[in-house]
């Protein structure tokens, strides 16, 4: 058992440090409002992205990906919230154009509905639960050791992320630099939308 639940870990530390979606929320988070203020959005990243892999490892979510009319509705859903979130970062400007406290930073369940509508998180998450099935034979048991290795994994991962956008924030000093580095944080999270369609 420790072979492949190292090779899981593994798999998981480098499927939430990879840049992506969620990474670059994370990383305007951090640099918007700093470490502490961005928790929730870590934490309803991380415990989606649990629940998802807990749930493939029970055999529901491939269920779901069966119906080709549920896929292409969340594969929807997750392109206009992406959008949405998008423009969000996009106009933000610098912490420093309106009182910080002003702003509100996208909290809990703005993280977990970036997870719950991505299709390829949810087609990731089926592939580790069918990969790692060995790990045990009570899918129940295999659902709780998924969940946890990634709810961990990515807590670690978006806040190594975050805590980088709040080096950033440091670095970053004039307005225009301010539209710049959200302007490319907005581009990565609209590019992360090809890979719903791909």
């Amino acid at each position: 058992m420790t072979e492949p639940l190292a090779a899981l870990v593994t798999f998981a530390v480098v499927a939430t440090a990879s840049p992506g979606g969620a990474t670059s929320l994370a990383t305007a988070s951090g640099a918007q409002f700093g470490y502490l203020r961005s928790l929730p959005l870590i934490f309803g990243i991380a415990t989606a992205l649990a629940l998802l892999v807990a749930v493939s490892g029970t055999g529901l979510a491939a269920t779901i990906l069966a119906f080709p009319v549920l896929e292409f509705a969340m594969k929807a859903v997750g392109s206009a919230y992406l959008l949405w979130l998008a423009f969000v970062i996009l106009k933000a400007g610098s912490p420093a154009a309106a009182s910080v406290s002003d702003k509100s930073p996208i909290g809990f369940f703005g993280g977990a509905m970036l997870l719950g509508v991505n299709p390829k998180a949810w087609a990731m998450a089926v592939g580790v639960a069918g990969s790692f099935s060995g790990i045990s034979d009570n899918p129940y048991a295999l659902a709780a050791v998924l969940g946890s290795v990634f709810a961990i994994a990515a807590t670690l991962s978006l806040s190594m992320w975050t805590v980088a956008g709040s080096f950033l924030a440091r670095i970053i000093r004039e307005n225009w630099q301010w539209h710049v580095f959200n302007a490319v944080m907005a581009l990565l999270l609209v590019s992360s939308i090809a890979s719903f369609w791909i």
